[in-house]
Formats: C-alpha cells, sequence, structure tokens
C-alpha cells in the first residue's frame, strides 16, 4: 500500500488523552469507537492474540498484585509489566511506591491474588524476598506465586529460587515469557 494515510470519515475529529493515573478520555462515544475497531482492525483484536489468557482456561482472570517494597523510587518498569499483564487478560493491582512487606502481604490477602510480582531495584531483595515469604506462610498464602523482577545479581537469584520464590526477570525481559509463566505456574499450583 502507498500513498498518505487517510483518517476514516468516522474517525475524524477523534482526541485521546491518557492522563497521569492511566485513565483514558475521549472526545467520542466509546461504543461508536469499538464498534469501528471491531469492523476495521480484525487482526488486531485482543482476543485473538496468542498471550492473552483464557478466563474459560481457569474460570476467572488471573489476579496479580504488583508491588514497589522499600524506598526504590522508580516504577516505570513496574507500570509496564503492570500494563501488559492487564493487556494479556489478568487482573492487576498496583500498590504503588514505598510499601513494607506487611503493606504488600495484607493487600494480597484482602485482594484474593494468585500471583504477587514484587519490583525491585535497590538492591534489598535478600531482605525482602525472605520477609515477604515469611508473612505469606503467616498469613496462608503458601499457594500464591511470588516473583519479581529487577536488579537481582544471578548467584541471588538461585539462593532466592531455592528459598520458595518463583521466576525472577531482569530488566529488559520478555513481557509475553512473564505472562506465560504465570499463567502455567497458576493453571498447575491453583485450585479453582
Amino acid at each position: 500500500m502507498t500513498g498518505k494515510p487517510q483518517v476514516h470519515k468516522e474517525l475524524d475529529g477523534f482526541e485521546i488523552q491518557i492522563n497521569e493515573f492511566g485513565e483514558i478520555n475521549s472526545n467520542m462515544n466509546v461504543d461508536k469507537l469499538n464498534k469501528f475497531l471491531n469492523e476495521n482492525v480484525e487482526d488486531k483484536k485482543l482476543k485473538d492474540r496468542d498471550d492473552v489468557i483464557d478466563p474459560d482456561d481457569i474460570g476467572r482472570p488471573i489476579r496479580v498484585l504488583v508491588a514497589k517494597v522499600g524506598l526504590d523510587g522508580h516504577d516505570r518498569g513496574a507500570k509496564v509489566i503492570a500494563q501488559a499483564l492487564k493487556d494479556a487478560g489478568m487482573e492487576v493491582i498496583y500498590t504503588g511506591l514505598r510499601q513494607t512487606p506487611e503493606m504488600v502481604v495484607n493487600t494480597a490477602v484482602q485482594e484474593d491474588v494468585d500471583v504477587i510480582g514484587v519490583s525491585i531495584l535497590s538492591g534489598a531483595h535478600n531482605t525482602v524476598f525472605p520477609k515477604l515469604i515469611n508473612l505469606m506462610v503467616e498469613n496462608g498464602l503458601d499457594n500464591v506465586l511470588l516473583t519479581g523482577g529487577g536488579i537481582i545479581p544471578d548467584e541471588d537469584v538461585e539462593s532466592l529460587t531455592d528459598m520458595g520464590v518463583g521466576k525472577l526477570f531482569a530488566p529488559g525481559a520478555n513481557s509475553k515469557e512473564i505472562a506465560g509463566y504465570i499463567k502455567t505456574w497458576v493453571k498447575e499450583n491453583r485450585e479453582f
């Protein structure tokens, strides 16, 4: 196809804005936009993607808590992963910055999550993950996956895995791989 891209007449003047909280505001009726997308963008539908989790596989969407523990104030990666997991069909709860392990586990209990994913860049992984594991066991969450990612040396990854932490992902990890790992773990380890 060559030539200048054309704007479909039904979308002429369409504007969309995403605010700092990820909320979408647009000047178009959502039903009208969805109808247009369904009719014109068949190959881009989320339901046709191979990394999307079908809730029928387990009866409901997988619930994931994404957490930032400690004083680490960098959460861009956590937000990117949270969005990728949402795009893959999961329900995602993001705790925000500067959480304690107790706050994370309390939220996990309240939200009845299948997975806790911790983003950690501060170097405190050898303190944070063992504390989380102990709190999870104390609160009956021993059937919940504890996974995460960030800057974690390989030798520490091995010791944390031996302790019971799930797979840990380095910066730049493929979001499809992360979603696939979570889906497989939940299907094999959670009872619905």
